[in-house]
């Protein structure tokens, strides 16, 4: 019951905090951003336990930092970078996460490869326009979107060896995040984007709370969407 009134609560203050910056009020939206991944860390640390439950906690906590540190970019270069190694410490953290879920064998080797190919072409096509303009980011925008990219697959493969609905919810937070960081890496170095703030974090609280609810839900016992009265 905690865990779902929790998630509940992130996203009550996920969609304040959307409204506030699609209203163009950016700059209460600035003190609220601190508030935004509490309530999904609790939930997840609500939750029952589970064997890679520490990893998730992690990677939530490497990127709330991420987003403390990214709300003083504007003062220089050097606090980007620091939110850049955050998050792409938080990325490396879903890896290991991802790969320690259980999962059955996989059947379907064509539709993994195609999308291997299918991210391997958007890791290409995303550094193939960024890097006239990335300077001296080049070498740790590659390093970011290689992590990134290697998260987004091994959703793919999830796909095809995770239960059912957790493995639509995970990769649909990935898909999410890559869109998020992609927003984010064209807007800063390509070409401001409409709406910026509101696009890129719309579907970055989706990506995290997909993402944790998704492994909430496949390590739930008995493969129960948590319940309690606790529809989403």
């Amino acid at each position: 019951m905690k865990t779902a009134a929790l998630l509940k609560i992130f996203i009550a203050v996920g969609l304040l905090y959307l409204a506030l910056l699609l209203l163009g009020n950016e700059d209460t939206a600035w003190f609220m951003k601190p508030i935004l991944l509490p309530s999904l860390l609790a939930a997840v640390a609500a939750s029952e336990k589970f064997k890679t439950k520490n990893l998730l906690i992690s990677a939530l906590l490497f990127s709330w930092f991420g987003d403390i540190v990214l709300m003083f970019a504007y003062k220089g270069e050097l606090y980007f970078i620091c939110g850049l190694v955050l998050f792409l410490i938080a990325h490396v953290l879903y890896i290991f996460l991802f790969r320690k879920q259980h999962k059955s064998h996989i059947t379907n080797k064509a539709w993994l490869s195609i999308g291997l190919i299918g991210v391997i072409g958007y890791l290409f096509a995303m550094l193939l326009v960024l890097y006239p303009t990335l300077g001296d980011l080049k070498i740790p925008v590659t390093v970011y979107a290689a992590v990134i990219s290697t998260m987004l697959f091994l959703t793919i493969k999830g796909l095809m060896s995770w239960k059912s609905p957790a493995s639509y919810y995970i990769f649909a937070g990935a898909i999410c995040f890559v869109i998020s960081d992609s927003l984010l890496a064209f807007d800063k170095f390509y070409s401001p984007i409409p709406m910026p703030s509101f696009n890129i974090m719309s579907t970055y609280l989706a990506a995290q709370f997909l993402i944790a609810f998704g492994i909430l839900v496949l390590n739930k016992k008995q493969h129960a969407v948590l319940t309690d009265n606790a529809a989403i």
